[in-house]
């Protein structure tokens, strides 16, 4: 007996002194870079696990007791798979049914069917997976692991997505709409074409004169392109009126994490543009754009128009930038400033010739530095975040400040 807890001994302590010169490379404190530096509850790999995410990230609990970034910690905190621990908090905000950027009853397409996106990336592991088009499944950056986890591919689509989710036994439904988010089509319907989308209590106002009109109208390519500007004027309109938050037009969640071994994990999902062309994919579900993330260096995420963040692949560039030395803070300032310079279509410009979007980065390093970054300040913009002293917003730098000058 003596002999063998002497052995045991003798594994535990040369395994441990294995591990010195790799856990050497975690041992500095996680530093909050918009807050103080924060040291208690280490963890035996010497930094402090580290949540970030979108602001709904810490907004929504789908009546359960933590919300997204709270739900990853809580995991991470006690050894869980970072990836797994993602999923499992973004899943919080995906079936939320009050929250309409992501997941069940997220804003449909112009058809009004829910349309989900979503990916993530394990960078200990170096593995990746997502999904676009997915319909039917509420939780689609679940999906996305199982791509990643089952399959040698990085992204399946539409009906072959959900093929994939039946076969790995998610539930399929046949409308991920919920009564507000039907709503909201509705309203937006009955603006593109109202001589066709009559509101019941207005129907006497709908003469057939005017139908006979809108019917010749519409075998005319120049009302077509007419009418395709006006599905973005009656989103924009319903902006205006309160009807539908501006920051969720474009929607989106995102949520890194460092765990305390300094293990980086990304995920992002989305239900997509509001009222978009029925197959448009976003950033969301592209790897290094959507999300980025490498073991070595941190990983990155945005919200907002993706076309924009695709063109440059904004999140692989955030962790390239913190790769060569730069804090996550100015990592994120420069993919907006390479937006800025890229952004060069007229409809895309404000009066001042600045771009007329926002769009919003997220930034974590292996040290546990973090930050988020926006095109403009025109709205309340906080990002969230979780460490030992609990979930809270913090605010985000803008690189503009003030909001778009519109075009008269």
């Amino acid at each position: 007996m003596p002999e063998r807890f002497s052995r045991r001994r003798f594994v535990r302590t040369g395994a441990l002194a294995a591990a010195a010169p790799f856990a050497a490379r975690f041992m500095a404190p996680a530093v909050v870079t918009s807050g103080s530096v924060t040291s208690g509850g280490v963890t035996a790999g010497g930094t402090l696990p580290v949540v970030i995410a979108s602001s709904n990230g810490n907004s929504f609990r789908n009546g359960g007791p933590r919300t997204c970034v709270a739900e990853v910690y809580e995991r991470v905190a006690r050894g869980e798979d970072v990836v797994s621990a993602l999923v499992a908090g973004v899943a919080i905000v995906e079936q939320d049914p009050t929250e309409y950027s992501v997941g069940y009853g997220g804003l449909p397409n112009a058809d009004g069917v829910v349309q989900l996106d979503a990916s993530c990336m394990h960078g200990g592991k170096r593995r990746a997976g997502a999904v676009a088009c997915l319909e039917g499944v509420r939780t689609p950056a679940a999906v996305a692991r199982a791509v990643m986890e089952n399959t040698d591919h990085h992204l399946l689509v539409g009906r072959d997505a959900q093929a994939f989710a039946r076969q790995m036994g998610f539930t399929i439904e046949a409308d991920l709409n919920t009564e507000q988010s039907r709503r909201m089509w509705l309203d937006w319907r009955r603006r593109v074409d109202p001589q066709h989308w009559l509101e019941p209590d207005k129907r006497s106002a709908a003469g057939e004169a005017a139908r006979d009109a809108a019917r010749d109208a519409a075998r005319n390519a120049a009302r077509n392109a007419a009418r395709d500007a006006a599905r973005d004027a009656a989103r924009d309109a319903m902006v205006r009126e309160g009807l539908i938050d501006g920051a969720k037009v474009y929607g989106t969640l995102h949520c890194s994490a460092v765990t305390g071994q300094g293990v980086v994990g990304a995920v992002t999902t989305t239900s997509g543009l509001a009222f978009k062309i029925p197959g448009r994919v976003g950033d969301s579900p592209i790897l290094g754009a959507g999300n980025y993330a490498d073991h070595d260096v941190g990983a990155a995420g945005s919200t907002g128009r993706g076309e924009a963040n695709l063109y440059g692949l904004s999140s692989f560039l955030i962790v390239e930038e913190m790769r060569r030395g730069r804090s996550p803070k100015d990592a994120c300032l420069e993919a907006l400033k390479r937006i800025r310079a890229a952004t060069v279509e007229k409809r895309l410009l404000d009066a001042t010739g600045r771009p007329a979007f926002q769009i919003k980065f997220y930034a974590v390093n292996v040290r546990g530095e973090h930050a988020g970054a926006c095109m403009w300040s025109m709205e309340k913009n906080e990002y969230a975040v979780c460490t030992a002293a609990g979930p809270r917003l913090e605010a985000m730098e803008a690189l503009i400040e003030g909001a778009p000058t519109p075009v008269a």
